[in-house]
């Protein structure tokens, strides 16, 4: 592991573990993520890639170890964050607009007990037309499509003008329009030095999205530039013996065919 300091990285982990009922989810976590990447987190089904981001935001408690925002605990730096939870773990009957839930990721500058006034109400409507639904504001969230319903809450996480973006499977069960509309927002914060941590799981799509993989499986098997640690015999070592994901990821990596 990197030893510079751990304020120089937008997320540090140290000895991370989390357990269920005295059964290891993730364990011995140890990373240091650069700034201005894009971070890929794969791994199999139960691998702990939920898991690890709900314990970098302390959403569930560690058995042992720290995450670390910039050198500080997420409740001192919570400001820097924007998360985008599992899109089954919202309440989508919950009787609330499009652009309401947009401008909650104003809160945590304005402060939970000021009113949003126009000056947030017109960042969430900017951000809500800049991920293409900002004709949809005034609909109530259980009208809108899986799709639809994704953008919104990457609207509302576009509104905390964060550092650091967490995001659990953004691309779960949304169209192919969708899913390309996110990549070029994620690409687009990126470039203006943002960090976005991703739970992916279409494997033939990494190299293309990502700048920097995580390879996890309870432990973490590799991480680092895709390029240099997204390769066959780490795919083996985090998947096992799944061989037909391997077959379609390693197809991926080689590429197509030449005549």
């Amino acid at each position: 592991m990197n030893h510079e300091h751990p304020a120089h990285f937008p997320l540090t982990v140290h000895d991370l573990t989390v357990a269920y009922q005295r059964k290891p989810v993730i364990w011995d976590v140890e990373l240091n993520i650069p700034e201005g990447k894009l971070v890929g987190i794969v791994g199999p089904n139960g691998a702990g890639k939920s898991t690890l981001i709900k314990a970098c935001l302390d959403l569930i408690p560690r058995t042992s170890g720290w995450a670390r925002i910039y050198g500080k605990p997420y409740r001192e730096n919570r400001h820097l964050v924007g998360y985008v939870p599992q899109r089954e773990s919202v309440d989508w009957d919950f009787p609330v607009s499009v652009l309401d839930v947009a401008a909650m990721g104003t809160y945590r500058r304005l402060g939970w007990f000021k009113r949003i006034g126009k000056t947030e109400r017109m960042l969430a409507m900017e951000c809500l037309e800049k991920v293409g639904i900002g004709h949809l504001a005034g609909r109530q969230i259980s009208q809108l499509s899986g799709g639809q319903q994704q953008r919104v809450f990457l609207a509302r996480a576009l509104a905390q003008e964060a550092k650091v973006y967490f995001m659990d499977e953004p691309f779960a069960a949304v169209d192919a329009a969708t899913e390309q509309a996110i990549v070029a927002l994620l690409k687009e914060l990126r470039d203006l030095g943002r960090t976005c941590l991703v739970v992916h799981h279409d494997l033939a799509t990494v190299s293309s999205y990502f700048d920097w993989v995580i390879m996890l499986n309870m432990r973490v098997v590799a991480s680092g530039p895709t390029a240099e640690v997204f390769t066959e015999e780490n795919l083996r070592k985090t998947y096992g013996g799944r061989l037909e994901l391997l077959d379609h990821a390693a197809h991926a990596l080689r590429g197509p065919a030449t005549p």
